[in-house]
Formats: C-alpha cells, structure tokens, sequence
C-alpha cells in the first residue's frame, strides 16, 4: 500500500439468520482522521456499534451499504449473495477505490479495482472493521423495523438468528415473507406443509 491510495474495508452482516437480507458495507476511511474503537462488530456491544455508526459515516471519505434480500439469497444461495452484495456495495461507492480489502477468504470478481482477502480482517483492518460496524447496525435496524411488520416472531429480539425463540415462533406461525425457504430449518417446515 502507498500513501495516497483510497482503501476500501468490505464486510457483511447476517450470513447465518433465517430471515431478513445480508447487509454488506463498503467504506474508504479518512486517513486524516482516525477513528477510535474500531473492531469486529460482533465484539463490540450494540451501544458500541450505534455510537460508533455516525463517527464513521461522519468521517469517511466514501461509504455504502446494500441489502441482498432473502428471495435472491434463495435464488443464488448465501455465498453468492454475499459475493453480489460485496460487489455491488464498493461499486456503489462515489469515490473508486485504489484497494479493496475484504473481510473473509474469497473476492468477488469484477471489483473494478485490485483486492486482497483477509481471514479476520474485521478486527485487524480498521476500514473492514468500519465496514463490519455498518453492515451490522444498518442490519439490525432494518430487523428491528420488520419486527413491526411481522409481529410475533422476536425479530428485534435475535435479528433472524435460529435462536431456540426464533425457532419457536417458526413453528407456531409458519414462515413468513421474510423467511430464507433455502435455510434447512424453514425448508423443513415447508416440507411438512407449514405455510
């Protein structure tokens, strides 16, 4: 890396729930101005994270956030998705990055700039850890806004997580729009005609 190049931090959110989209971010960090308390969202407390989500916005030089909805997860499957998502997510960006690293051990193709994989780069990258902060918040908000629109299955409880509640509700109410028919736990109820 050379002073000067814009890098973009990819990262998603929500790979394993059972409903809702994968959220995935792209950010391109200031290097004029820092941010304190970057990390891997999942090691950070929720009141960390939605602090921490206007600083970046705030201080970035160019950020983006895509959702992948559960009817293309199915279509495609996750992996793909993800991949679309990460894509689509640094194309979006208003300023084309110089290097994208991404969170994980696989690029998506035709980025538009040169990228590098990262196994656990969201805690030792801080434009991934960025990314990671606002893949998750935008994520849970957008959870938090379907619980109100399908009440009863605690979606602002475990964001679509297979939590044994989340299972629960499944089995009580049947799967609804949101629900990935693909993942085995719906895919099982629909199998036994729970619509």
């Amino acid at each position: 890396m050379n002073p000067g190049d814009l890098i973009a931090g990819v990262d998603e959110a929500g790979r394993g729930p059972l409903a809702g989209p994968v959220s995935v971010a792209a950010v391109i960090l200031d290097p004029q101005r820092p941010l304190r308390g970057l990390d891997d969202s999942k090691k950070l407390s929720a009141a960390r994270r939605e602090a921490l989500y206007p600083q970046i916005i705030a201080a970035a030089l160019a950020w983006h956030i895509v959702f992948v909805e559960a009817a293309e997860i199915d279509r495609i499957n996750i992996l793909n998705a993800t991949l679309d998502g990460m894509r689509a997510a640094l194309l979006g960006l208003h300023q084309q990055p110089t290097l994208a690293l991404i969170d994980g051990n696989r690029l998506p193709s035709a980025l538009g700039c040169p990228a590098r994989a990262i196994v656990g780069g969201d805690g030792s990258e801080p434009a991934i850890s960025a990314a990671s902060i606002l893949a998750k918040v935008a994520r849970d908000r957008h959870m938090d806004a379907l619980d109100a629109r399908y009440p009863g299955y605690g979606f602002c409880q475990h964001h679509g997580y297979p939590t044994p509640a989340h299972l629960d509700a499944l089995r009580r109410l049947g799967p609804c729009p949101e629900h990935r028919r693909s993942f085995a736990p719906v895919r099982v109820l629909l199998a036994l005609g729970c619509e």
